[in-house]
């Protein structure tokens, strides 16, 4: 009888070290698996800003002899896609994106005051493709923006934090929306 005591409790024990030892390896697959979602998510904004990259010289291109006082803007959009293509981080490359959506923003506002601009069915195309990417530049930030949440969560998480801490899992940063995108586009007339 002892003998099948000893056995049961064998059992017991090696049935609670496999659910132990499941259960962690649950938890180290499911943190590698939210922190390359960040990963991809970022990757795939960053096939859109490569779109819209390609995309603004044309637009600059077909507003260039319309705009001729609004120079400045165009001068401030060159310089924010040059700053994309140059950017290193995540941070610069965040940064030159908000200050391509600003300068975007301002060009399709002034683009009100030129009716030959506006009945420019180039111009047309490119403005409806550069706000279509602008679309879906605004979707996957927002994915990207969950995916970081879900992990800083885990990450912070009993018993996920235990893990997370072995593995030297930090917070991700949100992507933020700088303040000059949140005031409206001033257009004087």
């Amino acid at each position: 009888m002892a003998v099948g005591i000893i056995i049961i409790i064998l059992v017991v024990a090696v049935f609670v070290i496999f659910a132990i030892t499941a259960y962690i390896v649950g938890m180290f697959n499911s943190l590698i698996r939210l922190k390359n979602n960040i990963k991809k998510s970022w990757a795939n904004i960053n096939v859109l800003l490569k779109q819209r990259s390609d995309e603004l010289p044309k637009l600059i291109n077909s507003v260039k002899g319309y705009m001729t006082h609004e120079k400045n803007t165009l001068v401030k959009l060159t310089k924010a896609r040059t700053s994309m293509l140059n950017a290193k981080t995540m941070s610069q490359k965040a940064d030159a994106d908000n200050a391509i959506s600003s300068a975007l923003k301002t060009i399709f506002a002034v683009a009100e005051n030129y009716p030959n601009l506006k009945a420019n069915e180039n111009f047309m195309q490119l403005q409806n493709r550069i706000s279509g990417l602008e679309n879906e530049l605004a979707d996957r930030r927002e994915f990207y923006n969950d995916s970081v949440n879900t992990y800083n969560i885990r990450i912070h998480s009993f018993p996920d934090m235990i893990i997370a801490g072995r593995m030297k899992y930090k917070d991700e940063d949100m992507f933020k929306v700088s303040e000059e995108d949140i005031k409206d586009v001033e257009v004087n007339f």
